[in-house]
């Protein structure tokens, strides 16, 4: 890791040249000073994701920190979970069907207003070791396309279904005969505070372009799923100790989480924050 210059309040150690670092120097669980939380609101958009050892929070202190970002998120899947309605937990044991986020994605992409931003705060770690969560950068990921490809998909617009990962992967019904969300959102975004491009399509979420022929569409999202997954230059990979919180921007990244610690348990409690606008080009 290589430690950042520019910030007074924070040290910001970079896990790779362009996405991920750890943060030191903040104590999560007090209210952070207006210059502190300045330096760590600019550190998350300089770097995506940020990682915090040896914190001790309780669930409303990790929540009052999110706030901090803006309203709270309840998770379309909340009622399968119950409890605190603004903290998803997260477990996985040797009795488990599947792990939550076993595939690249951003979360709940299939609101019409997606999460800004999660925070994992990891309570119990496998004890094999394993259980890292993968980050990926979606400004670097539209970048590397080439020109020519950039201006095909530019104007184009995905559905993202709730469905898919819901009903299809949990096996979870919606509450009360509803529905889960289902918006469309354009191939390539603009971040809403940096200005910059981001190719926004995920495995989890994403069903079909539209006004394409689906051999068309399959062909198209195929190749952006394997450009994600397959291109090691845009991802960091964050190894979990208890008491981590790693929080992202879900604008501009995608992860995965890594199930290769069967039979052990890993349980972490995740907090996200509304996003205030749709993704937009």
């Amino acid at each position: 890791m290589v430690a950042q210059a520019g910030y007074h309040t924070i040290g910001v150690n970079s896990i790779t040249p362009h996405i991920g670092a750890e943060i030191s120097g903040v104590d999560l669980s007090q209210p952070l000073a207006n210059e502190q939380f300045s330096e760590v609101y600019q550190a998350w958009l300089d770097w995506k994701v940020l990682v915090f050892r040896d914190q001790q929070l309780s669930g409303e202190q990790h929540k009052a920190f999110a706030r901090r970002f803006g309203a709270l998120h309840v998770h379309p899947m909340q009622h399968s979970y119950g409890g605190d309605p603004e903290i998803l937990r997260v477990r996985t044991t040797k009795d488990s069907r599947y792990t939550a986020g076993n595939g690249w994605h951003t979360d709940v992409s299939c609101d019409e207003f997606p999460p800004l931003g999660s925070m994992l705060y990891m309570k119990e770690t496998p004890e094999c070791g394993g259980g890292d969560t993968l980050f990926a950068d979606m400004y670097l990921a539209y970048d590397l396309l080439s020109d020519r490809f950039k201006a095909m998909l530019d104007g184009l617009v995905a559905v993202h279904d709730g469905a898919i990962p819901y009903l299809g992967s949990y096996q979870v019904a919606p509450p009360n005969g509803s529905t889960y969300p289902r918006h469309e959102h354009p191939l390539v975004c603009t971040h809403p505070e940096t200005g910059k491009k981001i190719l926004y399509v995920n495995s989890g979420f994403t069903s079909h372009i539209k006004d394409l022929a689906p051999t068309e569409s399959r062909a198209i999202l195929q190749m952006l799923y394997q450009h994600i997954a397959q291109t090691p230059r845009l991802i960091c990979r964050v190894q979990w100790e208890p008491n981590t919180l790693t929080f992202w921007d879900n604008r501009c990244t995608q992860h995965h989480a890594v199930w290769d610690y069967y039979p052990h348990s890993r349980y972490g409690e995740r907090v996200s924050i509304v996003g205030t606008q749709r993704p937009a080009a």
